[in-house]
């Protein structure tokens, strides 16, 4: 139903406190004469929500909600993408994009509940968020309306915004000389904007949040060692851990080591490149730990086929169709295999890497006495002869036939 002319009373606000949500409010307020309820979602971004939520009421808001979705975010995204191994064009980790589905989710929740006409966020029109944000709302509940403000008031860059804020008396995280656009939750860390924006720049050290400089890590390598239980990272060193827990105790692990740095050029949805940096040492352990340990418990046919759906999975949720039956599909998929993916993985952290070092499983496939080369070799080699016929016969037919019309 197209609603977009339609009266606006009570509308629900994704707000974070940074600048383009901070002046919205503002903004709705002269343009809608509208309530506004704020909706802070914690995923992990180590903010003081509360003061966030006491910020939106002094802007305006009429009424502010905080919920704390971090155990949510990873069981029901996170994890689920990490049974997939998806990370976006070799790099990115997903980290924004599996959030804000979930921010959708309880945005259309609290709609409901309070009876709003709308639902708004503070996405660009040229980024992929606002399509995360819009796909997800009209999949969950399409009477609603989506506003998206930056989409078409008159501001024109940060630094009109940041007067704008100065205006009216708002308080923003941002500056002039430093107006980088962060999303920052457990899974990592997003950056752009500033001087971000020429691919030709080396990031500056004052961009990132969580990592240390490689440069600057501890030169002496650390060991970990991960538990798995169905494909979930569940003990560190032996030690259980919540899931919010443990990603945090990676964060900082591997932030310390400068781990999960990424510098990438990346094709958004709308079909422009973008210049992004990344944060996601805790993400990048756990991802190079479970492929590994799936290398150990997953046959050969399997693994392949995966290799496919790692990289759709990530096209799926990078395009913000994670309220999507072919999503839940490839999770039932995921899930399936997840059973044998049990075990501990050895890792080795190093400045700027990790690698794996270990691995062992109770449903390991690895048969150390058919791939030893030692005495204690049990393949049957003559075996090998008779394979190899068989599998090189197509390719023997066809070179005799290539033999035989050449004589001809």
């Amino acid at each position: 139903m197209d609603n977009k002319n339609s009266k606006v009373n009570k509308v629900v606000l994704a707000y974070s406190g940074g600048l383009d949500t901070s002046i919205i409010i503002k903004w709705l307020m002269d343009k809608y004469q509208c309530q506004v309820i704020c909706l802070a979602a914690d995923l992990g971004q180590e903010e003081d929500l509360e003061k966030i939520k006491d910020k939106a009421l002094q802007i305006g808001a009429t009424k502010a909600y905080v919920e704390d979705l971090r155990q949510e975010f990873l069981v029901r995204y996170c994890f689920p993408s990490l049974w997939a191994n998806a990370v976006y064009e070799g790099k990115y980790p997903l980290a924004t994009a599996l959030g804000r589905p979930l921010i959708a989710e309880k945005l259309v929740e609290i709609a409901e509940r309070e009876g709003a006409d709308a639902v708004v966020h503070g996405s660009t029109g040229k980024g992929n968020d606002q399509v995360r944000f819009d796909v997800s709302i009209m999949a969950l509940n399409s009477e609603l309306r989506i506003i998206a403000p930056v989409r078409e008031w008159e501001f024109k860059s940060r630094e009109e915004e940041i007067d704008y804020a100065k205006k009216h008396n708002i308080s923003v995280p941002v500056t002039k000389e430093k107006p980088y656009s962060i999303d920052m939750n457990l899974w990592g860390v997003s950056i752009e904007c500033g001087v971000l924006e020429d691919p030709w720049v080396e990031p500056p050290q004052d961009a990132y949040l969580i990592t240390q400089s490689p440069q600057n890590a501890p030169q002496k390598s650390l060991y970990l060692e991960l538990s798995f239980e169905e494909g979930n990272p569940v003990a560190i060193d032996g030690k259980s851990y919540s899931p919010v827990d443990l990603l945090k105790k990676l964060n900082q692990l591997g932030g310390a080591y400068g781990i999960g740095r990424f510098d990438m050029v990346e094709n958004r949805l709308v079909g422009i490149k973008s210049r992004e940096i990344y944060e996601a040492p805790g993400a990048t352990i756990l991802l190079t730990a479970h492929k590994e340990l799936e290398s150990l418990v997953l046959d050969r046919e399997t693994m392949h086929f995966k290799e496919g759906i790692a990289t759709k999975y990530a096209e799926l949720v990078y395009y913000g169709l994670w309220h999507s039956e072919f999503r839940e599909a490839l999770d039932a998929f995921s899930k399936v295999l997840q059973k044998q993916v049990t075990g501990q993985v050895r890792m080795k952290l190093q400045p700027g890497y990790c690698h794996c070092v270990g691995r062992k499983s109770p449903f390991s496939l690895y048969n150390e006495d058919l791939a030893t080369y030692t005495q204690r070799d049990i393949f049957d080699h003559k075996g090998g002869e008779y394979f190899c016929k068989l599998w090189g016969l197509p390719l023997k037919l066809s070179a005799q036939n290539k033999i035989k019309k050449s004589k001809e």
